[in-house]
C-alpha cells in the first residue's frame, strides 16, 4: 500500500495518477483511493472515468455521481485499500497536515498493515523551498496522520516551462532532506518534454509524467496549483 502526501502544488495527485496508470499497464489490478476532502480542483476522482477505462479502480467519493461535491465525509468503499486481492493499492491524500488528518481516522486500521508513505516535494513552492521547510512539513504530516513517511518523491516543476535546472534543483533539495532524515529518494519526476535525457547525479528512479489534470486546470483551477 502506498500513501501519497505532500504540500498543495507538489503534484502529488498527478504523481498518484501516473503511478497508478503505470502499474495498470504492467497488468496489475490497481486501486486508487482518493482521500482528498480538502481541495476540489485536483482530486483523483475527477479523473475516475479516464482511469477506470485503463484498468484503475477509483474509490473515495460518498456521492456516486458527485465528483465536484465538497463533502467532509469519505465513502466506506475506501476500505478497499485493505483488499489484498489488488496488486497495487494507492491513496491520494489531501495536501498539507489538514488533508493528512484523514489518515489519522484510518490509523488503527492501517496499524498492522504494511504500507509506504511517500512525500512529494516541489522545491519551486515557497512553502517547501528549503530542507528545513520540507522537514517541518514532513513532521507535521506525520504527527497528524500518526504514520511515518518512508520515502521522498522529487517533483520540482514549473508546468510547461519546467527545465532540467528545475529538476536538478529539486533533486538536490530532496537529497539534502534525505541526508538529514535518512529517507530515500524513491523517484525524480520529469515532464514528457524532458524524456529521453538524463543528467548525471539524479537520485531515485526517473519517472516521466503526463499532465493528466491539464483539463481540470483549464476549467478554473489555476489558483489551486
Amino acid at each position: 500500500m502506498k500513501l501519497i502526501v505532500g504540500h498543495y502544488g507538489s503534484g502529488k495527485t498527478e504523481f498518484a495518477l501516473n503511478y497508478a496508470l503505470e502499474k495498470a499497464s504492467e497488468g496489475k489490478r490497481v486501486l486508487l483511493a482518493d482521500l482528498d476532502i480538502v481541495n476540489p480542483f485536483y482530486r483523483s476522482r475527477n479523473k475516475s472515468e479516464f482511469l477506470e477505462e485503463r484498468g484503475v479502480t477509483v474509490v473515495g467519493s460518498s456521492l456516486e455521481n458527485g465528483v465536484w461535491a465538497d463533502i467532509p465525509a469519505l465513502s466506506p468503499r475506501i476500505f478497499a485499500l485493505f483488499d489484498e486481492t489488488f496488486g497495487e493499492r494507492l491513496a491520494d491524500v489531501g495536501g498539507d497536515p489538514a488533508g493528512a488528518r484523514v489518515l489519522g481516522r484510518l490509523h488503527e486500521k492501517l496499524d498492522g498493515h504494511q504500507y509506504e508513505m511517500w512525500m512529494v516535494v516541489n522545491a519551486n513552492r515557497p512553502e517547501t523551498g528549503t530542507a528545513d521547510q520540507v522537514i517541518r512539513l514532513l513532521k507535521e504530516i506525520e504527527a497528524v496522520s500518526r504514520l511515518k513517511v518512508s520515502g521522498l518523491v522529487s517533483n520540482t516543476h514549473m508546468g510547461d516551462e519546467t527545465t532540467w535546472e528545475d529538476v536538478l534543483a529539486g533533486n538536490r533539495l530532496c537529497r539534502e532532506v534525505s541526508g538529514s532524515t535518512g529517507l530515500p529518494v524513491r523517484y525524480t519526476c520529469i515532464s514528457e518534454t524532458l524524456a529521453g535525457q538524463k543528467p548525471e547525479g539524479l537520485e531515485g528512479r526517473v519517472f516521466v509524467m503526463r499532465r493528466l489534470l491539464r483539463d481540470i486546470w483549464s476549467q478554473g483551477g489555476e489558483n489551486h496549483v
